[in-house]
């Protein structure tokens, strides 16, 4: 069986381990060759850092989109992240459209908010836009803030009941067509993970509930998701794959007793990555 290769589009934040930082790593972990479109080089993420750099590449998505398509290069999956403003959202889906074969996997995580607020920088359109390249994927991983304002709902805080996450899920994919991976459930204090539907039935994948809030857990779960379906996962065993490896990753930072802002420790749990994927 030959390599996979996947496109990942996210921004590089050079400090502070999210988005391109996250996705090659542990994409590459899990063999498969990974292609990169940076949509932004930031200096940190936006989280918790001020006065932090900022250089927009949206003018170069396209450009390198259609370079690759010149070479007739193929991919398996592309993996979209934060995308930084309803332009880029529009370059990225047409320079989808120029590289997707018949059988190329999308995955889109919707990287826009959490804790029931929109990330700096995004109007109350954005999740409109948002909706409209999660039409465009085969998989959809958001948090349940992010599903709630794709769908124009309000947002409220946990613990949930399967009845409301159920009709969620099922609003969501309405809206999308998409298969649907929903982070962030728990029903009660103990445990946590991720709801998935795939258009007929809704499964869950919980792990021990852990009250503390890192930066870039919601990379690590999405690479590690992306990685175990290219390894030939279902969606439900790729999602309990990437429950446990992010769950692992925040167990091993909580160790070092960290910086929070710095987003966790992924790198020394990918051994344990790789044998989860049978690697």
């Amino acid at each position: 069986m030959s390599q996979k290769r996947i496109a990942a589009i996210h921004d590089i934040s050079g400090f502070g381990k999210c988005s391109l930082t996250v996705a090659l790593p542990i994409c590459s972990a899990a063999g498969i060759e990974t292609c990169v479109i940076p949509t932004a080089i930031l200096s940190t993420h936006t989280g918790g850092f001020k006065n932090f750099t900022f250089r927009d590449l949206t003018d170069d998505i396209l450009p390198i989109a259609e370079h690759w398509a010149s070479l007739g290069l193929s991919f398996d999956a592309f993996y979209t992240g934060y995308l930084g403003s309803k332009q880029q959202i529009k370059i990225v889906m047409s320079a989808i459209e120029k590289l997707k074969g018949e059988k190329t996997l999308f995955v889109c995580d919707p990287a826009m908010a959490d804790h029931g607020k929109l990330y700096v920088g995004f109007s109350k359109g954005f999740p409109k836009e948002m909706a409209k390249l999660c039409s465009m994927a085969d998989i959809i991983v958001p948090n349940i803030t992010e599903a709630v304002m794709m769908l124009g709902l309000e947002y409220i805080e946990g613990p949930y009941t399967k009845e409301y996450i159920e009709e969620l899920i099922v609003k969501l994919y309405e809206l999308t067509g998409s298969q649907i991976v929903l982070t962030g459930v728990y029903f009660e204090g103990k445990r946590l993970g991720a709801a998935c539907y795939d258009g007929e039935k809704v499964s869950y994948v919980m792990s021990e509930r852990i009250d503390v809030m890192f930066h870039g857990t919601g990379d690590v779960f999405a690479s590690a998701l992306t990685s175990a379906i290219l390894n030939g996962r279902n969606l439900v065993s790729a999602a309990e794959i990437a429950v446990n490896f992010t769950c692992a990753s925040i167990k091993a930072t909580l160790r070092d007793d960290p910086e929070r802002r710095y987003g966790v420790n992924f790198e020394t749990e990918l051994p344990a990555l790789i044998k989860l994927l049978g690697l």
